[in-house]
C-alpha cells in the first residue's frame, strides 16, 4: 500500500533534500536518513504508518491533515508510528499534537529510563525493548562473540484524540501490532489507551520470548561447566553475565510506571484497559523475578567453572612437580659423578657404571609408584 502523500502541514519546514516516501510495511529508515540529512525533513519521513480510527475501523484516509482534524473534532484518533525520528521532526510532532517540549526531549532519548508521566492534556509512556540476537547474528568477537541481548525503546504519547508511537531501534516492530489490533474493532474502540496497553504488552511479551532464550543458554552453558572432560568457557558465562545484568537495568525501572497505570485511574486511560495493565503488570513481575534468578545462578556458574579451573590448574602444576621430582634423582647422581675428582668410591670398580644407573632407575621406580598412589601422576 503506498504511503498518502504529504499534506501542508509537513510542509511548514522546507525540505533539504526530497526523500520517496516508504511503505507502511517498511521498518527501515531510508538510506539517506542513514547518512545524516539534516533535521528539516518533514514528518511524514519518519512515519511507518499513520491512520485514522473510528470505531475501532481504519478509515480510507490520504491526507494526514485531514485525519488530524477530523480526529480533533470527535471524529475518532490517529495513531501515527515513527521510527527514530530526528530531532525536527520530532518539533514537527509538538506542533501537531501539542507535546510539551520536556517530553519530546525524553523522547528522543533511546536510552530513556522507562517511566509514566502525564502533562498537560497529554499522556507519556517511555519503554525500554529487548531482543535476542541469535549465534550467526552476533559480532564475531570469537566463537561466541557479540551481545546476546541487544536493547531499543519505544515511546508513546497519547491523548483524547490521538497516539503516537516511537521507536528506537531495529527490533520491537509495531506493524504486526497495529495489524492485530485492526482485527480486533472492539478492542480499538476503547481509544487511544487500547495502543498504549498494546504496545506495553507487547514489549512485555518480548521480554518473556528473551528470558526464555537466555535460560536456554544457561543451561547449556551449565552442562559444559560440570560435564566431565568439558573446556570451561569463562569469558562465555561473564558475558552472558554482563547481559543478565543489562537486562535487569532494561527492566527493573518500569514495574513502577505499570504499576501506576494498572491501580491510578487516569482520565486518558479507559477503565477496561486499566484492567488490562494488571494483567501486563503481573507478567512483568515474573520476567524481573527471572532475570533475578538468572543472575544469581550465573555468580554461582561463574564460580564453579573458576573453581574447576583452578582445580585443573593445581592437578597440572602436582604432575609436573611429581614429574621434576623423579627427574631429579638421576639429575643429583649424574651431577656428584660429574664433579671429575680423581678420588672417588667405584669410579675404578667394573660394574660401578651399570650398578649407579639401576640406583638411579630403583630410585625413580619408587617415586613414579608413590605419585601415582597418591594420585599426583
Amino acid at each position: 500500500m503506498a504511503r498518502p502523500p504529504r499534506t501542508g502541514l509537513v510542509r511548514t519546514l522546507p525540505l533539504a533534500r526530497t526523500l520517496p516516501l516508504r511503505a507502511p510495511g517498511n521498518s527501515r529508515r531510508d538510506s539517506a536518513l542513514d547518512a545524516g540529512v539534516t533535521d528539516t525533513l518533514g514528518l511524514l519521513d519518519a512515519a511507518i504508518d499513520w491512520a485514522l480510527y473510528s470505531g475501532g475501523t481504519r478509515l480510507p484516509i490520504a491526507d494526514f491533515d485531514e485525519a488530524v482534524a477530523r480526529a480533533r473534532a470527535g471524529e475518532g484518533f490517529v495513531w501515527l508510528g515513527l521510527h527514530e525520528p530526528t530531532t525536527g521532526q520530532l518539533a514537527q510532532l509538538g506542533d501537531v499534537f501539542g507535546l510539551h517540549p520536556l517530553a519530546l526531549e525524553d523522547a528522543s532519548n533511546p536510552r530513556q529510563r522507562p517511566k509514566v508521566e502525564r502533562r498537560d492534556d497529554t499522556m507519556f509512556l517511555a519503554l525500554r525493548t529487548l531482543a535476542y540476537i541469535e549465534h550467526e547474528d552476533r559480532a564475531h568477537g570469537g566463537d561466541d562473540g557479540g551481545d546476546i541481548v541487544e536493547t531499543g525503546a519505544v515511546m508513546v504519547f497519547i491523548g483524547e484524540y490521538f497516539v503516537a508511537t516511537i521507536r528506537h531501534g531495529r527490533h520491537a516492530s509495531m506493524i504486526d501490532l497495529r495489524r492485530r489490533l485492526e482485527a480486533d474493532p472492539p478492542q480499538l474502540a476503547l481509544g487511544p489507551s487500547a495502543v498504549l496497553h498494546a504496545v506495553a504488552d507487547k514489549v512485555v511479551d518480548d521480554y518473556l520470548a528473551v528470558t526464555d532464550a537466555i535460560l536456554e543458554d544457561i543451561e547449556e552453558i551449565e552442562n559444559s561447566v560440570f560435564a566431565p572432560r568439558a573446556g570451561t568457557e569463562v569469558e562465555r558465562i561473564y558475558q552472558l553475565k554482563r547481559d543478565v545484568i543489562e537486562m535487569k537495568r532494561t527492566i527493573d525501572p518500569l514495574g513502577a510506571a505499570l504499576h501506576e497505570l494498572a491501580e491510578r485511574p487516569r482520565r486518558l486511560v479507559h477503565s477496561e484497559i486499566r484492567e488490562y495493565f494488571r494483567d501486563v503488570a503481573d507478567h512483568h513481575a515474573r520476567v524481573r523475578e527471572q532475570v533475578a534468578s538468572f543472575d544469581e545462578l550465573l555468580t554461582s556458574i561463574l564460580q564453579a567453572a573458576v573453581a574447576r579451573l583452578s582445580i585443573a590448574e593445581n592437578e597440572d602444576m602436582r604432575k609436573i612437580s611429581a614429574w621434576v621430582a623423579i627427574a631429579a634423582v638421576p639429575t643429583m647422581i649424574a651431577g656428584i659423578y660429574g664433579m671429575n675428582f680423581q678420588y672417588m668410591p667405584e669410579l675404578s670398580h667394573h660394574w660401578a657404571y651399570p650398578a649407579v644407573l639401576s640406583v638411579m632407575a630403583l630410585i625413580c621406580g619408587a617415586l613414579y609408584r608413590g605419585f601415582k598412589r597418591n594420585r599426583w601422576l
